[in-house]
């Protein structure tokens, strides 16, 4: 089989997203198949990193299309990358950043040498050139539905007609996959209200445990909030909770690791509540130092705001925290919750809590006077490795892919 994965972020950007698709392309390369990605061209302080389990066998190949770079890894992987936009944080996020990627996109599927089945990754406007190129030559496409982007979009802007065009693009893309995959069983009925007819498996999600695994490490009085955090997220949370732990909990430090479109509110929250010195916004790491710096913190940090209508989200955050040994706070209502209050019946993995300061700051209290031993540390890490390992997901796409390859959806 000859797949074609289509995304604006892939490995080695630090994201669930290319965690997931390169986990997808290395269960169709084990399983004998030959994996194209078209992608954006990873930023420069990250073009020298390996792409994950290939990257030491990495070699590169001039690319057919002028002006792209391909990178040929063993096992049958292809990547094939694309100079895009990107905003102040070095994200492939916002309106001119989106067609960057797609109007390039556009004429890199045209002429891209025909394959079995395509398997894309939003923002619906990716998905709707996917869809047209797919039409014109035949190919049947498998749509990444882990999230819906026009109801995260109602908390971003208040443009009715913005909301209208991505509504429309969302459900264009939609409709005219062969089938879709997404990570929870909410989502899933969320998905038919745009696309009644449409196939959805729910494949979940996972941790990536070949990057993310416990190693023994000195752990300091740190909390670590990595991973994107926006208005849905509601992160500042954790910024006032830490305002109140710190007055009886001196010498803690409290650091954000990722991107935004809340960095500059949440700097000016820690400095409002005389905080400033203990806390710090970091731009994306790359999973080795993001491994390293979870490994040695005492808690990571995880969020879900109530009433913004992304209340059947995952944090799916937390899959490299755990996967680190490093117990989790969640703040917030969803899955996440039902996950956590499960798992604590096998391992110490933290606590869910209500949304309020207050209550993350007891979460907090109690983390820092009864802190993860080595061994139980070690324990989380196994436990995750071996209940949600990324690759379970990763091959339950593949099994998806290819019986969408054997019976592509008739129209």
């Amino acid at each position: 089989m000859r797949l074609t994965i289509v995304s604006r972020i892939y490995r080695p950007e630090p994201s669930a997203a290319s965690n997931f698709l390169g986990a997808v392309a290395d269960a169709a390369t084990d399983a004998g198949h030959t994996v194209t990605v078209l992608t954006a061209k990873p930023p420069r302080h990250l073009a020298s990193q390996g792409r994950g389990k290939r990257g030491a066998q990495r070699g590169t190949q001039n690319s057919a299309w002028r002006g792209s770079a391909a990178d040929a890894l063993g096992g049958g992987e292809t990547v094939k990358t694309f100079p895009v936009l990107r905003d102040k944080t070095g994200y492939v996020r916002g309106y001119a950043q989106y067609m960057s990627f797609d109007i390039p996109l556009f004429f890199r599927l045209l002429f891209h040498k025909k394959p079995d089945v395509l398997y894309v990754e939003p923002p619906p406007t990716t998905g709707a050139v996917v869809r047209v190129i797919c039409a014109l030559r035949r190919i049947p496409y498998v749509y990444d539905a882990a999230d819906l982007w026009s109801e995260a979009a109602v908390n971003a802007t208040g443009s009715k007609l913005v909301l209208r065009v991505l509504r429309a693009l969302e459900s264009f893309a939609l409709r005219g996959a062969d089938h879709a995959t997404t990570i929870s069983e909410g989502v899933r009925v969320r998905l038919a209200r745009f696309a009644p007819k449409l196939p959805v498996t729910v494949v979940g999600f996972g941790a990536n445990t070949e990057s993310f695994k416990y190693t023994p490490a000195p752990v300091e009085k740190h909390f670590v909030y990595a991973g994107t955090y926006s208005d849905i997220h509601g992160a500042e949370v954790f910024v006032q909770a830490f305002a109140e732990f710190s007055r009886q909990n001196p010498g803690y430090r409290l650091t954000f690791v990722g991107n935004g479109t809340v960095g500059q509110t949440l700097e000016e929250c820690a400095s409002s509540l005389g905080i400033a010195d203990r806390f710090a916004v970091l731009a994306p790491i790359t999973e080795p130092e993001l491994q390293q710096l979870l490994s040695g913190s005492l808690c990571s940090l995880a969020s879900l705001k109530p009433g913004v209508n992304y209340d059947y989200a995952f944090a799916t955050k937390i899959y490299s925290a755990i996967a680190s040994g490093c117990p989790v706070i969640f703040a917030g209502i969803g899955p996440t919750v039902d996950f956590i209050t499960e798992a604590k019946d096998s391992v110490k993995i933290g606590e869910a809590t209500a949304h309020d300061a207050a209550a993350v700051a007891a979460a907090m209290q109690r983390l820092a006077a009864d802190p993860l031993t080595p061994a139980e540390r070690q324990q989380l890490a196994a436990w995750t490795d071996q209940q949600h390992s990324l690759k379970s997901s990763a091959n339950r796409v593949l099994s998806v892919i290819m019986e969408t390859l054997k019976n592509p959806r008739r129209r």
